[in-house]
């Protein structure tokens, strides 16, 4: 999930002739793209098993078709948001939705290995064009008024599109192979443009700004030597090392033995997700009881507690444990990219880009190191290498509590 940076306030009487159904057209429209975007990237994250089958592969080099997207992704967020604000929000998320849909479709007929991760790569940048434009799309566009449902609906379009490319195709895989499961994510992203084509408006409040680049690096520079950003960057790069180990593993282990569990039900274990989207919405009143950092160390421990569980030889201690860590990670995913926006006094997209970019630096390299990991000693392996990323979060949770309490014993002293 992107955080939420509806970028400036909308000036009043910006939005004279919008009416209810325009604000409607255009949410629909973001969440089918929403839809699209999350569907594609990790399509390919329930068929591991069956890739490493069919093209005699290790884990940890099945899971490079993830990592090579989300690296992807990450490294093209930034440029495609400047770019955006050049040529329009409406005219890159059309692009990239297209050039991702068109890979989606060649996918399922790559020959290797190397040739599915090659496209993977392709498709990965091409999706970074749509994190990086649609929220300011939405703030420029839509009625003040219907802006937090307009952002709901979005974000709900990414984590429904996560869940449901999973678990669609881990049982259509079950039934015909992981192609077949590919062509079906192809289908429904293609459906989902169409439909985002058809609903979408044209822009009527962009203004196209002039490309430079030397007033970006200035802003991003900033932005990289601000304590509390980069503290919040580390710990989105961290929270999704986690998640990212977890679900790319998990279907190894339990497609083996003692669970013996079907590609597709494998692929249904995704609709944990569910339950990210409730915790990643208490999020603001957690914060609003225990403060930023408070909400944080419930997070971490949450999610440690949930690797620990899922340890057990039990299905139902590792679906236990799939909800503590889903619970956990979007919790602190939203806390640590809601600060973001409020950290930044200026620059607020590409301070947003760069959360986005350690975000999925994170899911590459948990989707990696938890692959080798677990091919190396198995499941305890992937769990001590999360804890290890656990710790290093509450480690920089406890130093930012250390600095806030030595900040307010000077401020206390200066008022004396």
């Amino acid at each position: 999930m992107p955080s939420v940076d509806t970028g400036a306030p909308a000036r009043a009487g910006a939005f004279p002739d919008r009416s209810l159904p325009s604000n409607r057209r255009v949410s629909l429209a973001l969440f089918a793209v929403g839809l699209a975007t999350f569907t594609l990237l990790y399509a390919t994250q329930p068929l591991l098993p069956a890739l490493s089958a069919d093209f005699g592969v290790t884990p940890g080099r099945a899971s490079w078709t993830v990592s090579a997207a989300t690296i992807a992704l990450a490294v093209a967020v930034l440029p495609l948001s400047v770019l955006s604000e050049r040529f329009g929000r409406r005219t890159v998320m059309t692009g990239s939705l297209a050039l991702a849909v068109a890979v989606a479709l060649v996918l399922p007929f790559a020959p290797s290995l190397e040739a599915l991760v090659a496209l993977r790569v392709v498709q990965g940048a091409a999706i970074a064009g749509i994190p990086a434009s649609a929220m300011a799309y939405l703030a420029e566009e839509v009625h003040p008024r219907a802006l937090v449902g307009a952002i709901g609906l979005f974000v709900a379009g990414n984590s429904v599109g996560g869940m449901t490319g999973r678990v669609l195709t881990g049982w259509v895989a079950e039934g015909w192979g992981w192609r077949a499961g590919l062509v079906s994510v192809g289908v429904l992203s293609l459906l989902c443009a169409v439909l985002y084509r058809l609903l979408i408006p044209r822009a009527r409040n962009f203004t196209p700004a002039s490309l430079r680049p030397a007033e970006v690096l200035r802003v991003v520079r900033g932005h990289l030597s601000d304590g509390l950003l980069v503290r919040l960057y580390s710990l989105g790069l961290l929270f999704m090392t986690v998640f990212g180990a977890v679900y790319t593993v998990i279907g190894y282990r339990l497609v083996a033995e003692p669970f013996g569990l079907s590609q597709g039900l494998v692929g249904s274990l995704f609709a944990i997700y569910l339950v990210g989207t409730v915790s990643s919405a208490a999020a603001g009143r957690l914060v609003g009881r225990l403060g930023r950092r408070g909400a944080l160390y419930l997070a971490i421990g949450t999610t440690a507690a949930g690797l620990l569980v899922s340890l057990g030889e039990s299905l139902a201690a590792v679906l236990a444990g799939l909800v503590l860590i889903t619970a956990g990670f979007f919790a602190g995913h939203a806390v640590a990219s809601g600060a973001v926006s409020r950290t930044a006094e200026e620059g607020r997209a590409q301070a947003s880009g760069l959360y986005q970019m350690a975000y999925y630096l994170g899911s590459s390299l948990g989707a990696s190191l938890g692959a080798i990991a677990y091919h190396a000693a198995g499941w305890s392996a992937t769990v001590a290498l999360t804890l290890g990323a656990l710790v290093l979060a509450a480690g920089i949770t406890l130093y930012a509590t250390r600095r806030a309490v030595v900040q307010r014993r000077l401020e206390v002293a200066r008022g004396c």
